[in-house]
Order: structure tokens, then C-alpha cells, then sequence
């Protein structure tokens, strides 16, 4: 098993969601965060003057999928999140050991 975290766009999100439920990933954690990438955020005016707005408002969504899902998740979410712009994020995928459902008590990738 697999856990994908993915930091996308705010207004990808739907999108995205959307997607991934379309193909059978309805199980996920969607979190706001604040983040940069290597471009070190963005120059905005306000009345005249710039300032530096260096963390970004983005969304992280985290899967945990078999690991035969890998590729097809990580291909849905660059589809339709991908602006072409800088900024459009990035996707972590690690290891998971474990996976209990709290009801259920069921294990591994019966429980996801």
C-alpha cells in the first residue's frame, strides 16, 4: 500500500475530487495549507505598492491506495490539476506499513 499526498491548487480541487471519484477513489483527507516552491512565491500591488507574498494558499489531498493504483491516481490528479503554470504542485507518494478501520477492525488493504 501506498499513501499519495498531493499539493494542488485550491480551485483544482473540485476537479480533482471529481475525478479521482469517477475512477473508484472516494477515500481521502483534503487539508488547507500554506506552502512555496522553488519560485519563492509571488509579487502582488495593492494600492500602488508590492509586497512579497512568499506562502501560498494550496490544498493537500492524501490517498492511501494499492499499490497497483499508484499510476493511475498520480495520472488523474496531473490531468486535472495542471494549469501549465509554476505553482501547480507537487505529489509525494510513501510507504504505508499499516491500515486498521476503526468500525471494523478490518486490516490492510481491506481497509482502505
Amino acid at each position: 500500500m501506498k499513501k499519495i499526498e498531493a499539493i494542488i491548487r485550491p480551485e483544482k480541487l473540485e476537479i480533482v475530487k471529481n475525478a479521482l471519484a469517477e475512477e473508484g477513489f472516494l477515500g481521502m483527507t483534503v487539508i488547507e495549507v500554506k506552502g512555496r516552491g522553488i519560485q519563492g512565491g509571488i509579487v502582488e500591488r495593492y494600492r500602488g505598492r508590492e509586497f512579497v507574498v512568499d506562502l501560498l494558499q494550496k490544498v493537500k489531498i492524501e490517498l492511501v491506495v494499492k499499490e497497483k493504483d499508484v499510476d493511475k491516481v498520480i495520472d488523474i490528479i496531473c490531468e486535472n490539476a495542471r494549469t501549465g503554470n509554476p505553482g501547480d504542485g507537487k505529489i509525494f507518494v510513501l510507504p504505508v506499513e499499516r491500515v486498521v478501520r476503526v468500525r471494523t477492525g478490518e486490516k490492510d488493504e481491506n481497509a482502505i
